[in-house]
């Protein structure tokens, strides 16, 4: 591995709050000191974990982030099936806003001032497409992500897919919809990847203790790999992601071909959002139990 390397830590287990915290650990959480925090999850839907964050991954990312001494936490989302308050509200999100003193911003009802326009220069948008303010102006930028595939055309929802979450479906005032023309392009895969690059991350937390293999994004035949992985690597962490599913038998066209040839890993890669290649990942195990999967992961990465 060359400076350029990108770490992916691994701990198998099914104790959220344990393996949270164990991830969080490696993570430089002291740099966040005082700083304002913005969230993005995953609630696209209602329907239960993978389909949608679980709501004990956010309560131990939440309390780890307060533990660490950073400032105001701000999560926000857009949901893309069903109404984003109404999510909120029945998985938990709300209640725990309460519980733990962050704040809410439900990406819906917010005033066309709040979202800046990216233009369609130099990417695939016909229109472009606008990003909340909230993830360009606060310092530090979280996301937690599920492991699934993605049967609307995105072909798997993880770290860059879920970034979705945080366009707006249209201009408030407006009437272009910006997710009817995502959802049939024929470059969505690439589109999706466009997004994350004009914000930054500053880690992802992926939980794949459950994972759809196929259908997906609200539904599917689950595995359990029984896992939780932490990187700042966009791209490395969705590569993982992958080879993850393939390593537990995924039913759709990502079974195949180099993982690195995928476009939504490929545009990415091409934007320096993170990783290249297999060769500019360390993977990172955090117990005996990691350990021994992590060959298979290694493997896969690389066919």
């Amino acid at each position: 591995m060359g400076n350029k390397s990108s770490k992916v830590f691994l701990i198998k287990t099914t104790r959220r709050n344990i393996g949270i915290s164990k991830l969080m650990e490696k993570l430089s959480l002291n740099k966040f000191n005082n700083d304002e925090i913005a969230i993005k999850a995953n609630f696209n839907s209602a329907d239960p974990f993978p389909a949608s964050t679980h709501i004990d991954t956010l309560e131990a990312i939440i309390k780890g982030l307060k533990d660490a001494g950073v400032g105001g936490i701000t999560f926000a989302e857009r949901s893309g099936m069903g109404n984003t308050r109404k999510v909120l509200e029945t998985m938990g999100v709300l209640n725990l806003s309460n519980e733990l003193d962050f704040n809410v911003i439900v990406l819906d009802d917010e005033p066309k001032e709040n979202w800046v326009k990216i233009d369609g220069k130099n990417n695939h948008w016909l229109k472009g497409f606008y990003i909340h303010k909230l993830f360009l102006d606060t310092k530090r930028v979280i996301q937690t992500c599920c492991l699934k595939t993605h049967r609307f055309g995105g072909h798997f929802t993880l770290s860059l897919k879920n970034s979705v979450g945080l366009v707006a479906k249209r201009l408030p005032g407006g009437i272009y919809n910006y997710m009817a023309e995502l959802h049939m392009s024929p470059n969505q895969r690439k589109m999706i990847a466009e997004i994350n690059k004009h914000y930054n991350v500053d880690f992802v937390i992926m939980d794949a203790i459950k994972a759809f293999l196929n259908k997906g994004p609200e539904t599917g035949k689950i595995a359990e790999p029984n896992l939780l992985l932490a990187s700042n690597d966009r791209v490395a962490i969705d590569a993982v992601g992958v080879a993850i599913l393939r390593n537990y038998g995924v039913e759709t066209s990502i079974a195949k071909g180099p993982i690195f040839d995928l476009s939504q890993i490929k545009r990415a890669a091409e934007l320096n959002i993170g990783v290249k290649s297999p060769d500019e990942i360390e993977l990172v195990p955090l117990n005996d139990e990691t350990e021994e999967g992590i060959k298979n992961i290694k493997k896969i990465l690389y066919e």
